[in-house]
């Protein structure tokens, strides 16, 4: 059971739900979130595998979408897990999470991070660069207040500070430090019996080394009369008690050894802790050998030798110097070659690491400064790009402007074009009119005073020879007679008609059908022209008359052009003072909303908006098209 109160599966399953309903709903804040609770759950369950994989891909997905705290967060959280894999890959997460920190101005955080670096630093020999993180890591941290947390990590950086002091043989300095982190120890709320014992510890082994030995002993007094800690600790309590054996043999008090030293290596072989077990041992060579007991001496010796040997580098250098001074002659010379090659080694990789640490940190610098200067240059192409686009646009608007400003003037200047045509095809068709009934008119006067006035006269020379009662004459004056009057209403007739203006209003459709007439012939089409003798043209506007003649010629055009028709039917009739044109052909038809985009089905259109009439068409694959159009007879507001 987890200290929350929920079982890892609970747990787990939780977690997996939450990462479900993220990736669901596409929300990447929630999808990291859930990423790096699943990498925490599996980080604790001893699933390492699971934990990288959803670490790096919370990782991907905050860089993606820059989320600064989500990558300081992660990066400190990959950082420490190598921290006891792999120095490189710790220094370089830590790194990258320290100037991300540094960047959000947490300072807390930055310090934590530093704190962590400047351990891995002294874990690797280089002292100096963990001096000068730790100091970095504290001038941070004393800008805050002096909360249970900062006075927690305050004591870290000081106890490691005193580490390092005490390696570089700076006793004072590393006394200074323990003692201040012993003291912020000491301050803090709960149970820090264990972390206090351990700065004492510490405290005591910088005042053995600088030759105090009765303060050493002191303190390691004072962390052995825990009765419990044998039980509690046995693993420090055996640290502990070689290190306050350790400090007798250097004050020449070996009255309680060597039983001290082998009681702290019975209990360290018991447990498996095999690095105290060295140095127990190599005390006991020490001490045997001081003692004469050289036999003792080199089993001891060697004994810590072969357990150093596979891992354990650092005391395998002093396995091989006990050595060399336990041994004699060829064999002493043996080891003291051995721990020299080894001692060259080691100086050699701690310099290498210490190099190593500072080229981590150039190219983590140099990584970030080629991602700002990559960023730079995305943000420059796209602002160019930007501009060439807005720049592409504005032009295709001003050619596309000018454009259509040349159409509608080409469009005006043909509507007045037609206009004119149109006026003078009108004209023209009046004054034939004119000339038409000026002709008629002399007919019929001429018919009426010329004609009819002299048949009128012989019909009253007939009457008056009506004197001639003779039956052969009566019946042929009657039958002249009539056959006159017959004459003179037939002529009186033509005369009446002739004179009737029975073609007024009938110009317009005249003109439709030559329009039509031609049309048809160059197009090869048949064609069937009616209309209704009802509508009054002249009362339509000459606007209207103009856009219908187009109309028309436009739809004889697509029909000859797109329709495949052999034959075509347009017919004019009136309803409720609208006149109704229909055009249909027996063509192959089309998609009426594919094609409401094209330049003709526009031009109509626009025609008809002009004029306030309606257009509908109809249109079936292989069946034909049937254009209506409807235009009001006299216009509203003209």
């Amino acid at each position: 059971m987890d200290k929350s109160g929920y079982s890892f599966k609970s747990r787990l399953d939780n977690a997996l739900y939450a990462k479900e309903l993220s990736e669901k709903f596409k929300v990447d804040s929630l999808r990291i979130k859930s990423y790096t609770t699943l990498a925490s759950i599996y980080e604790e369950n001893n699933d390492y595998v699971l934990f990288l994989n959803y670490s790096h891909s919370a990782l991907k997905l905050a860089k993606k979408i820059k989320s600064i705290p989500s990558l300081a967060e992660i990066n400190r959280s990959l950082g420490y897990y190598y921290y006891n894999k792999s120095v490189d890959s710790a220094y370089y997460y830590d790194s990258k999470a320290e100037k991300l920190y540094r960047e959000l101005k947490d300072h807390f955080k930055t310090a934590v991070v530093l704190l962590d670096i400047a351990l891995l630093q002294k874990s690797d020999k280089d002292y100096t660069g963990s001096e000068i993180t730790s100091i970095t890591a504290l001038s941070l941290l004393d800008k805050l207040d002096d909360t249970e947390q900062v006075k927690k990590y305050k004591s870290f950086l000081y106890n490691n500070l005193g580490l390092v002091f005490k390696e570089l043989s700076q006793f004072d300095e590393s006394i200074k430090y323990n003692l201040k982190a012993l003291d912020l120890k000491s301050q803090l709320k709960g149970n820090n019996k264990e972390t206090i014992d351990n700065q004492k510890n510490n405290l005591a082994n910088v005042y053995k080394n600088s030759e105090h030995y009765d303060l050493a002993l002191d303190y390691y007094n004072q962390i052995l009369a825990n009765k419990n800690l044998i039980k509690e600790r046995p693993d420090f309590y055996a640290l502990v008690l070689d290190n306050y054996a350790h400090t007798l043999y250097l004050s020449k008090n070996h009255k309680q050894l060597p039983q001290l030293f082998l009681k702290a290596l019975k209990i360290c072989d018991s447990i498996g802790d095999k690095y105290n077990s060295i140095v127990i041992n190599q005390h006991l060579a020490d001490y045997y050998f001081d003692n004469k007991q050289i036999d003792s001496a080199k089993y001891y010796a060697y004994r810590a030798k072969n357990i150093s040997e596979p891992n354990y580098t650092d005391a395998l250098l002093e396995s091989l110097l006990v050595l060399s001074k336990i041994e004699d002659d060829s064999v002493a010379v043996k080891h003291y070659d051995a721990y020299i090659k080894l001692n060259d080694s080691l100086i050699k990789n701690e310099r290498a690491i210490r190099n190593k640490f500072t080229r981590i940190q150039y190219e983590t610098d140099q990584i970030e400064q080629e991602n700002i200067q990559i960023a730079k240059e995305r943000l420059w192409l796209l602002v160019i790009s930007v501009v060439l686009i807005i720049a592409s646009f504005l032009l295709y608007l001003v050619i596309r402007q000018r454009n259509k400003n040349k159409e509608l003037q080409f469009i005006q200047e043909q509507q007045a074009t037609n206009e004119e045509i149109y006026n003078l095809m009108l004209s023209q068709n009046e004054k034939i009119e004119e000339a038409r009934t000026v002709e008629k008119k002399r007919i019929s006067e001429e018919l009426h005073d010329g004609v009819l006035g002299r048949l009128f006269g012989t019909r009253l020379s007939l009457d008056s020879l009506n004197m001639n009662n003779s039956t052969e004459a009566i019946k042929t004056r009657e039958q002249y007679i009539g056959e006159l009057k017959t004459i003179e209403e037939d002529i009186r007739k033509v005369s009446h008609e002739l004179n009737t203006d029975f073609v007024s209003g009938s110009g317009f459709i005249d003109i439709i059908k030559t329009l039509v007439e031609t049309q048809a012939t160059v197009y090869k089409l048949a064609y069937k022209l009616s209309y209704d003798d009802s509508i009054n043209w002249d009362e339509v506007p000459n606007k209207n008359k103009i856009h219908i003649y187009r109309i028309i010629q436009e739809s004889l055009h697509n029909i000859y052009k797109h329709a495949g028709a052999t034959k075509v039917n347009i017919s004019f009739n009136l309803k409720k003072n609208v006149i109704w044109l229909n055009l249909t052909d027996n063509g192959v038809g089309f998609d009426v909303n594919k094609a409401k985009s094209g330049i003709g089905l526009k031009n109509m259109n626009s025609r008809i908006k002009e004029i306030n009439g309606i257009i509908n068409i109809e249109s079936k694959k292989e069946t034909g098209t049937t254009v209506t159009i409807q235009v009001p007879i006299t216009q509203p507001n003209l």
